[in-house]
């Protein structure tokens, strides 16, 4: 429920005011009225959903936050409210006096504390008033500042005065920093090539789309004739550097259009953060600098971290970006295959397809140190959707090859369901591959269902409807995987292999697959185990009627031909057994 006062009119202070009860929305709006420098208009948030609703729907100037309203943690609160309003001022209000709370609450982001044991409409509008003037004249420079690089301003006491600003934020904050030092290479070749005044329009199209690239928290000036500075706000850790990195150099990617001639340009790129690197303003430059010229040896745009440990954590995710990119293009990218058994035929019912990386220079990388970077960056879902195409020519060789009914099992990123064309997509892939769909299995875990689960279900179910089987994988390691069986096509379970491994030592991974075999079959679903290894292990599984078992101790994932060699191995075997 909101409760909107009157309708905005231009010049209007837009407050949203987050608390439980309503006479509290009273009263602070009664502490407003009469004041003939304001003219506010207040919306009442009593709830949650709503909330998040108003936030990224509506437009409002402040956040008036009463400080028992929350989802369990005020810090983890107040960081939602600083992403989802695009970094608004929040004023707290709270029962404990300014000494008590103050310097938590400003600390984990709030822009101002009032006390509820002295709030008067003396205090209560000057707070509201200093932080509505400050962020209009904070939107007034950032649009200042955005059209001086534009324009191709250059004034590096601005740019030192903004630096020193923001490394005094970051201090009384707690939080880190990273100053991005950009320079055009051979810049020179430019200005002699298309005149000054050319090459000042390519730096302000290169200004531009870095803006349009950048948060708002961040600062973009330049501070040469050919150097741009970048200054990144409220830095968590080297991941929140090498996004800002992907996003800077996407944009540089781009050729530059001049006097209707394309130019593509490289830029090095030097990284100083704080503390790290330095606790001035000064410093921070010259150290960004100094990894700035270190980039300079590599050909083409490149980039230096200047503190060596993020230079090795947050470089080298770069990197391994980089390289896998080009993999999925060179063709260094293969499946492996895993057969899974039949318990009670001992029979290849089917193989998971498990992606490999076979890297020019570092050999078999494993997918447990490049998956994780391909889904941070997104290079997951074309690369599934590449898995899926592979997939459905083996499965059409394999009918080919005398093994028609063989089940290939792929897994689905919860990346995936962010792309809103999956089920159009995955459905031309099968099309154009022309296979039996029975044949096609999708491997998910829970996790892929909680971005958007209303969204995940109907694609589930469309998918479904072509004939495509869904397996959920992990079984029993999530939260909600009764629910998610209830409501979900899922025809087969995987018992995670934590489970499996344990068999023999703990009871209670005993009684934990007992249930999930018993629970999934009384529901008509069929049950795989996974990493299994033993003897004694698939004995256990065997007497409690579990269906498939997949493990070390059949078969190892392996290339296409050993599969086939193994697949006409055990139908050898077969024949000689009758």
């Amino acid at each position: 429920m909101t409760l909107p006062l009157e309708t905005v009119r231009p010049g209007q202070l837009r407050l949203l005011v987050l608390t439980p009860d309503y006479a509290d929305f009273l009263w602070l709006n009664a502490l407003l009225a009469g004041d003939v420098e304001i003219s506010a208009d207040a919306t009442w948030c009593p709830d949650l959903v709503d909330c998040d609703d108003l936030i990224r729907n509506a437009s409002f100037d402040l956040i008036v936050w009463d400080c028992v309203f929350h989802g369990g943690s005020e810090a983890s609160f107040l960081q939602y409210l600083a992403v989802a309003s695009n970094e608004k001022p929040v004023l707290a209000l709270s029962a404990e006096l300014p000494g008590e709370r103050a310097p938590e609450l400003l600390a984990s982001g709030a822009a101002d504390y009032l006390s509820r044991q002295n709030l008067d409409h003396w205090n209560f509008r000057r707070a509201v008033k200093c932080l509505w003037y400050r962020g209009q004249l904070s939107e007034s420079a950032h649009g200042q500042l955005g059209r001086e690089v534009a324009t191709g301003f250059i004034n590096r006491d601005l740019f030192f005065d903004r630096l020193q600003q923001a490394l005094l934020r970051a201090e009384r904050a707690g939080h880190r920093l990273a100053l991005l030092h950009l320079n055009i290479d051979d810049f020179r070749s430019i200005n002699e090539s298309f005149g000054y005044q050319k090459s000042d329009q390519l730096m302000m199209k290169l200004a531009e789309r870095l803006r349009h690239s950048l948060r708002r928290v961040d600062s973009l000036m330049r501070i040469g004739g050919d150097e741009l500075a970048i200054i990144v706000e409220k830095v968590e850790d080297s991941l929140d550097i090498t996004q800002i990195i992907r996003k800077v150099v996407s944009a540089l990617d781009e050729p530059v259009t001049i006097d209707g001639q394309t130019v593509v340009v490289s830029v090095s790129l030097g990284v100083a953060t704080y503390p790290e690197a330095g606790d001035s303003a000064e410093n921070l430059l010259r150290r960004a600098n100094r990894a700035m010229f270190e980039a300079k040896r590599d050909p083409g745009t490149s980039y230096r971290f200047y503190d060596r440990q993020l230079h090795i954590s947050a470089g080298y995710q770069l990197r391994l970006e980089a390289d896998l990119r080009n993999a999925l293009r060179g063709k260094e990218l293969e499946l492996y295959y895993q057969p899974r058994i039949d318990l009670a035929t001992e029979e290849v019912r089917g193989v998971e397809c498990l992606l490999r990386w076979n890297h020019p220079e570092r050999g078999l990388v494993g997918p447990d140190e490049f998956i994780p970077v391909a889904e941070r960056s997104g290079l997951i879902v074309p690369i599934g959707y590449w898995v899926i195409e592979q997939a459905c020519k083996r499965l059409q060789e394999s009918a080919e090859l005398g093994f028609p009914g063989l089940v290939f099992a792929v897994n689905l990123s919860f990346r995936q369901f962010h792309d809103r064309k999956m089920t159009e997509t995955i459905f031309r892939i099968i099309f154009n591959a022309n296979v039996d769909t029975s044949l096609l299995e999708l491997e998910l875990t829970e996790s892929a269902m909680m971005h958007d689960p209303e969204y995940a279900q109907r694609c589930l179910r469309e998918l479904n409807q072509l004939g495509i089987s869904f397996a959920l994988d992990d079984f029993g390691t999530g939260f909600s995987s009764l629910s998610n069986l209830q409501h979900l096509p899922i025809s087969l379970v995987k018992i995670d292999k934590s489970f499996v491994q344990e068999l023999g030592n703990s009871a209670d991974a005993e009684h934990i697959i007992r249930a999930i075999i018993s629970l999934a079959h009384s529901l008509q679903i069929s049950v795989v185990a996974e990493g299994v290894e033993t003897e004694g292990q698939l004995e256990f599984l065997r007497q409690q009627h579990c269906d498939e078992i997949q493990g070390y101790y059949y078969a190892r994932p392996m290339p296409w031909a050993d599969l086939v060699q193994f697949l006409n191995k055990r139908g050898e075997a077969a024949c000689l057994q009758q």
